[in-house]
């Protein structure tokens, strides 16, 4: 019943994602409305939540490969895919297909499709190939895991040596974050708070585990 409960959550969680991507457009059959409003949303997005906070947290670079957890309508995304351009790849994961292909009109109208890779996986599970990723990115996501403990332990197989997993979610979830990362075996590297509704944990795994 939890697990019901818990996916319920994940479904409305990218459905209002997916309400907030269309914007003011409404069904539209305008494309320039649409990219308008598309432009505006990333806009103030990029004004209030600083993704240029969680790039650097998540140390890619040009050839780095990252895992974008939940990524709805890709609102950070693109900013992973300039980050890994031109040989990187930006794996954006969600539950929902319908939203994701919300996340293709954005990538199409940035030009930055060719370098992200669209997936849909199972609420519970990160559905991540093992140890090829350098980073994986969990923004607002990580509270709706039934097991989050689980989750983590199973993420941090995924991960390249010295690679990172950043969870960025709002502030009055920081302590839960932080205690499911401990739990699950992962040391906390750097901790910040940007803006002020949003915290930043960056995540590696410690030697000794390896």
């Amino acid at each position: 019943m939890l697990g019901g409960l818990l996916l319920s959550g994940l479904l409305i969680a990218t459905a209002c994602k997916r309400n907030e991507a269309k914007g003011q457009s409404g069904s539209g059959t305008n494309t320039t409305v649409r990219t308008e409003d598309t432009e505006r949303e990333q806009a103030r997005f990029d004004a209030e939540r600083r993704p240029e906070k969680v790039v650097e947290a998540l140390g890619i670079k040009p050839g780095s490969k990252v895992a974008d957890v939940g990524a709805g309508s890709g609102l950070l995304t693109v900013h992973l895919a300039r980050a890994v351009r031109p040989n990187g790849k930006v794996v954006a994961t969600d539950i929902d297909e319908g939203v994701l292909e919300l996340m293709q009109q954005r990538l199409q109208n940035a030009g930055l499709a060719e370098y992200v890779e669209r997936k849909v996986v199972a609420a519970d599970t990160p559905g991540l190939e093992k140890g090829e990723y350098d980073a994986i990115l969990l923004a607002e996501v990580d509270h709706y895991f039934s097991d989050p403990v689980m989750w983590l332990k199973t993420a941090a197989e995924s991960l390249k040596p010295g690679g990172r997993i950043v969870i960025s979610n709002r502030i009055h979830h920081r302590t839960k974050s932080i205690s499911a990362a401990t739990k699950a075996g992962l040391k906390t590297i750097i901790e910040a708070t940007p803006v002020p509704t949003h915290f930043i944990a960056v995540f590696v795994v410690p030697e000794a585990s390896k």
